[in-house]
């Protein structure tokens, strides 16, 4: 690469990489103290409320030593959001969201902690893995026959006197510094795995995205990638992150080498050196393997995912209404294009739109119910009951409901003076002393008991504020006693 070219790469980095934007930052030393703490370690994802609580009481105490950090925790997690640091995803657990370091936030923490924690020296146990890797792959690689089993001769060889060496008593038990050198490499090691796993993820979601994004602008009824899946073709486990993942999870998988993995840790613990250990660092021995398997079975869950909704992407047709829309977008550029000649910016139109009526607005905006907000804030007092009148409660009966057996009295009494009478005429020898509700009675009976005759008769009856009023009502002739 040219210096040319590798200068153009650094400034696309430093616009577009996440891990330059947390190293650059103004609060950069915080933002890695913060993130490092609550999602580097054993915990690697968070939900929303849980962080910001977290990152709240933290920087209250930097605030204290000096830091300049005015802002509050949800403020700096939308910052953090924004340049790409912090992954945003829904929980499908729980209905608040998670936050998640991206790749590129992991690699530059780590990148902190090497510089903070230099390895002094060259060591043997990192020498030695780079040879028996070496030698590995030149001998899986190896197309000759001959070769291949020269070499492994010479590893039988190599075995079959380390094995009478031993059985005579003649070897050599690694020492401690030796052995604490090589399980700090390996912890370091291991640390790293996280870190792939969410590279792994970020390129498995880009590989979906790139997909979707061919599906949509390839010409015709039928492209490449549609035939493929069409015929059943699974792009994101053939692809180089897809295979490489699926190598590994088959391997963590397999139960004969994950009960030797979980001895082997035992046995690594029970030596002596192991003392010497830090506590995060034994913790995490006995925690490798369960927590490569929940690793390694989110990843797989998130790939499964990825391709069934892409197959329902395609199967649903719903393909055609992105690629419709791709399409018309295009010949809208186009065209504004075009006319960008002829058309100024500020030259009106004269072109109207209609806007929606659908009122936009932020979900923060919204107020929330608060129950605490109908909770009584002084004491109730027990009132001493009264002795209750049973006139008054006779007269709240009235008030509330027509009297209907009064009503019927008073039709029957006018009867047996004057043989058949009308409602008016019975208003009239016994006053409405309920008001309209006696002329609403009156009607309801008559509209049973009573035959109904031609025309209007004139009613009056006063109101509860004793008020005269008046009003016509249809004419009916009680002919006979009602019950």
């Amino acid at each position: 690469m040219s210096t040319l070219s590798a200068a153009y790469a650094a400034e696309r980095l430093i616009r577009d990489s996440p891990a330059w934007s947390l190293l650059r930052g103004r609060n950069a030393a915080a933002a890695v103290a913060l993130l490092g703490s609550h999602l580097a370690g054993e915990e690697r994802r968070l939900s929303a409320p849980v962080l910001f609580d977290l990152v709240d009481g933290d920087l209250q105490d930097l605030r204290d030593n000096g830091f300049d950090l005015p802002q509050t925790a949800q403020a700096y997690c939308t910052e953090w959001r924004t340049e790409g640091i912090l992954i945003r995803r829904a929980s499908g657990e729980a209905r608040e969201e998670t936050f998640e370091l991206s790749p590129g936030a992991l690699a530059a923490i780590q990148f902190v902690s090497q510089l903070a924690e230099p390895r002094q020296t060259v060591t043997e146990s990192r020498l030695s893995n780079i040879f028996a890797a070496l030698r590995q792959l030149a001998q899986d690689t190896d197309p000759n026959v001959t070769s291949r089993l020269a070499a492994l001769r010479v590893e039988q060889d190599r075995i079959t006197a380390e094995i009478e060496r031993v059985q005579a008593g003649d070897f050599e038990v690694l020492s401690p510094d030796r052995a604490l050198e090589r399980a700090r490499e390996l912890l370091a090691l291991a640390d790293e795995i996280p870190s792939d796993f969410a590279r792994v993820r970020a390129e498995l979601e880009l590989i979906n995205r790139d997909l979707r994004e061919r599906l949509i602008s390839q010409e015709g009824s039928r492209g490449t990638v549609l035939e493929d899946i069409f015929r059943g073709v699974d792009h994101l486990s053939e692809s180089e992150a897809g295979r490489s993942f699926n190598a590994f999870y088959s391997m963590i998988l397999d139960a004969e080498q994950s009960a030797e993995f979980e001895e082997s840790v035992g046995s690594v613990l029970e030596r002596d050196f192991a003392g010497k250990l830090t506590a995060r660092q034994t913790r995490f021995l006995r925690r490798m393997l369960p927590q490569l398997q929940d690793l390694s079975g989110e990843i797989h869950e998130v790939m499964t995912n990825l391709s069934r909704s892409l197959r329902r992407f395609v199967q649903s047709q719903e393909f055609q209404e992105d690629r419709r829309i791709n399409e018309l977008l295009r010949a809208t550029l186009k065209e504004g294009v075009e006319l960008s000649s002829q058309v100024r910016v500020w030259q009106s139109t004269r072109l109207s739109l209609d806007l929606t009526s659908l009122p936009l607005g932020s979900v923060s905006a919204f107020n929330l119910h608060n129950p605490a907000d109908l909770e009584t804030v002084t004491l109730v007092q027990t009132q001493q009951p009264e002795t209750v009148d049973l006139r008054d409660l006779r007269e709240l009966a009235r008030a509330s409901e027509i009297d209907m057996k009064e009503i019927i009295v008073n039709v029957n009494e006018s009867l047996r003076r004057r043989g058949a009478v009308t409602i008016s005429e019975v208003l009239a020898e016994h006053p409405a002393t309920q008001g309209v509700a006696s002329v609403v009675g009156l009607l309801v009976l008559a509209e049973t008991h009573a035959r109904s005759l031609a025309g209007d008769e004139p009613v009056s009856w006063f109101s509860s504020q004793g008020v005269a009023r008046h009003g016509l009502v249809p004419r009916f002739m009680f002919t006979k006693e009602v019950s």
